[in-house]
């Protein structure tokens, strides 16, 4: 992949995130690697958990997905 497809790519799932949430996983970052992606950062609700996990999953259907998105 290349390193404008990249930045690309991380803006597209930062945005569904952002939006599929209504902003409320704060801190939201957002790792790709060869292996996978893993999601960073704090909600207040598993749903929200929940829904951003969704948010990347529309778009790479079969990647590896850590949620590391704490529940506080």
């Amino acid at each position: 992949m290349l390193p404008a497809d990249f930045s690309r790519l991380l803006l597209e799932l930062e945005t569904r995130v952002q939006s599929r949430t209504g902003r409320r996983v704060r801190n939201l970052d957002i790792q790709l690697s060869p292996d996978g992606v893993v999601l960073k950062g704090m909600t207040r609700t598993y749903y929200d958990k929940q829904l951003a996990q969704h948010s990347i999953r529309e778009l790479l259907p079969n990647v590896f997905l850590n949620n590391a998105i704490v529940v506080a």
